[in-house]
């Protein structure tokens, strides 16, 4: 089950901008950029070298994530 990122204040999803995708607040950079690059093994601090985000944001999305996926293990053992 996909997460519902409209919970997570740091993205946004805007009609008409990289097509509707989730992306960090204020940008255009897509939320789904840091877990690629991260499943590839990069590091937090290579994904702020590679791409205009902060380690805020990254941590905001990973927190967020985290939380998600474990109400959701709770919810359903």
């Amino acid at each position: 089950m996909p997460l519902d990122w409209s919970q997570c204040p740091a993205v946004e999803s805007v009609p008409g901008r990289v097509s509707g995708a989730w992306v960090f607040r204020g940008t255009r950079m897509p939320v789904s950029i840091v877990f690629e690059n991260l499943e590839d093994g990069m590091t937090i601090d290579e994904v702020m070298e590679q791409f205009p985000v902060t380690r805020e944001q990254v941590r905001a999305v990973l927190e967020f994530a985290a939380r998600s996926l474990d109400a959701e293990t709770v919810a359903h053992p």
